[in-house]
């Protein structure tokens, strides 16, 4: 009898530490679990940041979008042409255009605005989103972003505008960007744009019919490009080539290079360019300043971000 329960109490202790391996092993399993979720939740998808500094590079809006909570105010100025060279300072006493905006990032990766220009007293209502951005580990290789905006003349209606109804007033300027950082210190962007006026001008043919000098709807291929010479300065360019076909007064390429500074929460760029609007259909549609002819002009970006 006293063997039987020396053999038990033995196989109790034997019971008890398989038991105690066990349990063990269990929390060794749950560890390896719970680090493995930990290395998902590591290894998720980590985004390319600062492909650009701003949201707009010259005459072109970027793929960027700031990050949610962000107030943004925009001032664009374009100077006269420099044909005139010193008898108007190279444009800068000419007559000038500007524009104020005003933007906001209410969710994640959507940015919508407001602005106001001198020229022919336009207002615009626009907005840019996200679609995709670039990721570290190249499983998206580049950034995608759409922008768009709502454009209306607000001159009174006389001889000199070719207002008829009120929709006569409006045109419209879609843009898909797709853009890449190569190296910390180079990113290119290509975009193609569609510019919609709901009018244009026309002309009396040799019959007396009135035929559309331009057509309603235009396309426009851009490139523009980002180089940092140091952290905070950088040389920037933009190409922009009209590719319908008009009957008349074709607009002519923008080739425009300039110079970038940027802070943690400012922008600024001064650059020289033949494009002499300051909204995109404006530039894409109605362009008359020939680059080969030295048509060039001085214009500067200013950005001032807040996050709230």
């Amino acid at each position: 009898m006293e063997n039987r329960n020396i053999r038990i109490h033995f196989l109790t202790r034997i019971y008890c530490l398989l038991f105690a391996i066990c349990i063990m092993g269990m929390g060794h399993l749950y560890a390896q679990d719970s680090t493995a979720e930990t290395q998902q939740v590591v290894k998720k998808k980590s985004f390319t940041k600062n492909t650009f500094d701003g949201s707009s590079i010259i005459d072109n809006q970027t793929v960027m979008v700031p990050v949610k909570g962000t107030f943004e105010f925009d001032i664009q100025h374009r100077f006269g042409t420099t044909t005139n060279g010193i008898r108007d300072l190279y444009g800068i006493f000419s007559s000038a255009i500007m524009r104020l905006g005003f933007s906001y990032v209410p969710i994640k990766n959507l940015q919508v605005g407001f602005g106001a220009c001198s020229d022919r007293t336009q207002v615009d209502l626009n907005l840019k989103y996200a679609i995709f951005k670039q990721t570290k580990d190249g499983s998206m290789p580049v950034s995608v972003s759409y922008y768009g905006n709502i454009l209306m003349d607000t001159r009174r209606a006389d001889a000199t505008t070719i207002f008829v109804t009120s929709s006569d007033r409006f045109s419209f300027f879609n843009q898909i960007s797709v853009a890449r950082k190569v190296t910390n210190n180079f990113s290119v962007q290509a975009s193609l744009s569609l510019s919609h006026f709901n009018n244009v001008a026309g002309y009396l043919d040799t019959a007396g019919k009135v035929q559309p000098q331009l057509k309603n709807d235009n396309f426009t291929l851009s490139f523009l490009g980002r180089y940092k010479i140091s952290p905070k300065t950088a040389i920037i360019v933009d190409y922009d080539q009209p590719l319908t076909q008009n009957p008349m007064n074709n607009p002519h390429p923008n080739i425009a290079f300039g110079i970038e500074m940027a802070t943690s929460g400012h922008t600024f760029q001064i650059f020289a360019g033949n494009y002499g609007y300051v909204l995109p259909q404006n530039n894409s549609v109605y362009n008359q300043n020939d680059f080969s002819k030295g048509q060039f002009l001085i214009g500067f970006n200013i950005s001032r971000l807040w996050n709230f």
